[in-house]
């Protein structure tokens, strides 16, 4: 009801909108006007003050309903704008990902046209030397690139990243976090509750699980039929590393002969070993410090490729574009026949280096590397070869040395210099990626201890490992000067490459049905299509084993021995641990003294086992029947997920009731994950168990639970940054010179000693932190002795104990097992990195206890 007319004014008029705005227009504007057109005599000025009154709210009615719509477009553009901005942004992020990824991933496959026709048309191919064998040739490349990059990889296997990562191993992850595949020994069901570990599909709908699943769960040789098949991939990827850079560099150094001034083969060979050598001689100062010319030089070459093709395709045959379709595949084989099934170990090189859009997935996006393959790289690509053929139809005799002939004259030192350049890109990225392989085949325990230098403190996962980079720069230095030849190289190239495709379809085939969750079916479909295409290749591939094809096999087969002898010696030293643990009621009844005297400090015991004590405890204590007031065994783990988060990282526990001072601490690190020595694990370590006993206080169930039930309850810490909690103060000095720590030595010797070693491990980068119990009213009693006796055992001094085991076999095992145990895993152990310095234990604070493990 309005105050002053009387009117009353109808609930929608309160909340006006676009809608009503008719019929309010009807309601007050129509009646207010006849009245004015009947009353214009009228004396009564009620009437007229009525009109007035209805026209000031109709008027107040169309003002607020244009505000409320202008506010509504407001928010609306507003809207609009932020979506806008945020897919401006992602565009932008995955526009710059992509530019980047083009030096990374792509510079091996970039320069496959420097040698794939020369290698195609070796053999008795070159008795079909006609037009339409050239088309043929042509055709067969294109569908290549268009069936495997681009459909298989492209579109299909690069969505089965494991939370971001690529690779044979990511595959191999997703697929043991979805099925009991692992055998990784040391496994628990608080694994499967990291973050990283639910990534997929939701546990509920692959509960229930499909028979092949249960019947390859059931059968542990089909499980370890599966891990030599992933380890036989990741050994052909080393033989990548080994053969990539023979033959990139030595492909583009033989535009050499095309020159007025032709060079030999030997000198050609002496300049290729010249730039392999530096290359591997640089991989110490790592990538990071070139890699912003990775991507430019890889922009120039393709830039290059298109053009010397576009011109090609113009100056000498524009009717190339016909051998697009597939007609001309079907003429290329009934021409040559059996020529050209063996010609395709030279067509397959067309793809090499594919592998590398799924391997390096963890440094990019999907989106990121699909733009740059089907926007920048599958175009170029195609030009190139459809004008090298264009080139070839016209100049036959010009086969041997087609890329270069095919450039004209002007225009080949410029692109000399930058195939040369390309071909170093190509290079460095295989290598990178095998010492990245090498990482993730060691956390996963298959394969031996290596030294892991972080080139980069900025770039994550840059990592260099001096042995296997020596070792691999022997192999690709006797690879270039033994065969000499592209051609030879190219048939080892290329069986390692299609070897590592075929296996990586199966794996997807697996990835489909029980991580994707889709029908057997579908699976199939996979499996089978790409499979015939992919067999047609490696059966061409195979015959090409006596003429250089045997290398990758001998590599391969070396390789993926010492990995699977390393994983069976592991494995077999693990079950000795489990079966050799002491008994918990032993300990109990000991009391909480261990029947020995417990001096101050802490004992970090290190074993392999997540539950129990290890046999290397009580072989200590036999043998000297005194240790620390505090022990805490540490076992530090891989598991089958590619990051663990610092909050997810420590595993806390009892192993026996409190008055005892046991506790149990579980490392958990990723397949990808580095462990830094930033000097502050026992820092993280004492705050992570004063945490865990003051959480514990909070739990009276916990606490009064049977003491045989204490093992194996664990809860997570976060182990991110050192802070000061509810529990402790934390005080933080730098301790640049280590003086503290000497001087608290009694001996004169030890302090130099210590000052030494000091000096020598470069320790002015570690932090002193000390602890104090916060004073708080409410800490029951127990809890605050507790905590007091932890810090007062953290400022007595921290020792590490582990075992300096040697592994035999039994004197009833096979002659086999004797040979594996007592000269395969013994050689390689001894010739591999000690456990302490890869777990980064100072040397000064190491006790090693001697264990013979009969396995």
């Amino acid at each position: 009801m309005d105050p002053e007319s009387g009117i009353s004014i109808p609930s929608p008029l309160r909340n006006p909108s676009p809608v009503n705005a008719i019929g309010f227009f009807n309601f007050f504007w129509l009646p207010a006007l006849s009245a004015t057109e009947s009353d214009s005599d009228s004396s009564f000025p009620s009437t007229r003050t009525t009109i007035l009154h209805k026209q000031c709210v109709l008027f107040l009615f169309l003002f607020q309903l244009h505000v409320n719509g202008c506010n509504k477009i407001i928010n609306l553009m507003s809207t609009v704008e932020n979506n806008l901005l945020l897919s401006w942004v992602n565009l932008s992020r995955n526009l710059l990902l992509a530019y980047q990824s083009l030096g990374v991933v792509y510079g091996d496959l970039s320069t496959s046209p420097l040698y794939v026709y020369s290698s195609t048309f070796i053999g008795k191919l070159q008795n079909h030397p006609n037009e339409n064998v050239i088309f043929g040739v042509f055709s067969l490349i294109f569908w290549t690139l268009t069936l495997i990059p681009l459909l298989k990889y492209v579109l299909i296997v690069l969505s089965a990243d494991d939370n971001g990562e690529g690779g044979t191993f990511a595959l191999y992850s997703l697929l043991c976090r979805h099925a009991k595949f692992s055998l990784l020994p040391n496994q628990q069901a608080a694994d499967e509750e990291l973050s990283a570990y639910k990534y997929g599909p939701s546990g509920s709908a692959q509960a229930t699980g499909s028979p092949l699943k249960r019947f390859l769960e059931r059968h542990k040789r089909l499980r370890t039929a599966l891990l030599v098949v992933v380890l036989f991939g990741a050994a052909m990827v080393i033989g990548d590393g080994v053969l990539t850079p023979a033959i990139s560099v030595l492909s583009s150094v033989s535009g050499l002969q095309v020159t007025e001034q032709k060079l030999t083969k030997g000198a050609l060979v002496v300049l290729a070993c010249v730039i392999l050598v530096g290359l591997f001689a640089l991989q110490h100062v790592g990538t990071h410090r070139v890699a912003f010319l990775f991507a430019p030089i890889v922009i120039i070459w393709l830039v290059s490729i298109f053009s010397i093709g576009l011109y090609n395709i113009i100056h000498w045959n524009p009717k190339i574009i016909r051998a697009i379709s597939p007609y001309y595949i079907i003429k290329f084989f009934r021409e040559t026949g059996k020529d050209g099934w063996i010609s395709l170990g030279g067509i397959l090189l067309s793809v090499t280096g594919t592998e590398a859009m799924f391997a390096d997935l963890g440094h990019f996006t999907a989106v990121s590397i699909r733009l740059a393959f089907a926007f920048v790289v599958y175009p170029c690509l195609v030009v190139q070869y459809m004008g090298q053929a264009a080139f070839l139809s016209r100049n036959l005799q010009n086969i041997p040395n087609s890329f270069y002939d095919s450039i004209p004259g002007h225009a080949f030192w410029p692109v000399f210099v930058i195939a040369t350049l390309a071909s170093i890109v190509g290079s460095q990225a295989i290598i990178t990626a095998t010492f990245s392989l090498i990482k993730q085949c060691h956390a996963l325990g298959c394969f031996p201890r290596v030294k892991v230098v972080h080139t980069s403190k900025h770039i994550f996962g840059q990592i260099y490992i001096p042995e296997i980079n020596w070792i691999l720069m022997i192999l690709t230095l006797a690879i270039t000067i033994g065969f000499q030849d592209t051609t030879l190289i190219g048939n080892a190239y290329g069986l390692a490459c299609i070897s590592v495709m075929f296996i990586t379809t199966f794996l997807m085939a697996l990835v489909v049905t029980f991580v994707w969750q889709k029908s057997a079916l579908l699976a199939a479909l996979f499996l089978v299509f790409f499979w015939f295409c992919e067999v047609v290749y490696l059966s061409a591939a195979l015959t090409k084993v006596p003429q250089g094809g045997w290398v990758p096999l001998v590599l391969s087969v070396i390789f993926m021995l010492v990995m699977y002898i390393w994983h069976y010696g592991t494995c077999k030293k693990y079950n000795f641990d489990v079966h050799n643990k002491v008994l918990l009621k032993w300990l109990l009844g000991l009391g909480p003294s261990l029947g020995i005297m417990r001096v101050p400090g802490i004992g970090l015991i290190y074993s392999e086992l997540t539950t129990g004590v290890p046999a290397v405890f009580s072989h200590f204590v036999t043998n000297l029947p005194a240790f620390h007031k505090v022990l805490v065994f540490i076992c530090v783990k891989s598991v089958p997920v590619p990051y663990v988060s610092p909050e997810e990282r420590f595993l806390i526990g009892r192993v026996c009731p409190r008055p005892y001072r046991m506790y149990r601490c579980i490392v958990r690190y990723g397949y990808k994950d580095i462990q830094r020595d930033d000097g502050n694990f026992e820092n993280r370590l004492i705050q992570s168990i004063a945490e865990f006993i003051q959480m514990e206080a909070g739990e009276p169930q916990v606490c009064s639970s049977e003491s045989s039930s204490y093992d194996g309850r664990l809860a997570v810490i976060s182990s991110r940054t050192i802070q000061p909690s509810s529990s402790l103060i934390v005080i933080e000095n730098d301790d640049c010179s280590g003086i503290e720590s000497i001087q608290s030595s009694k001996s004169q010797t030890l302090q130099s000693l210590q000052s030494a070693y000091l000096d020598d491990e470069n320790q002015a980068a570690r932090r002193h932190v000390r602890f104090e119990v916060a004073s708080s009213p409410g800490m029951d009693t127990s809890v605050r002795e507790e905590l007091e006796d932890l810090i007062e055992a953290k400022e007595a001094g921290v020792a590490y104990i582990m075992g300096h085991s040697y592994v035999k076999a039994r004197r009833s095992s096979s002659y086999l097992k004797k040979v594996v145990i007592d000269m395969g895993y013994s050689f390689l152990r001894k010739n591999c990195r000690g456990s302490a310095a890869a777990l980064n234990i100072p040397h000064t604070n190491l006790i090693e206890v001697g264990m013979i493990y009969d396995v």
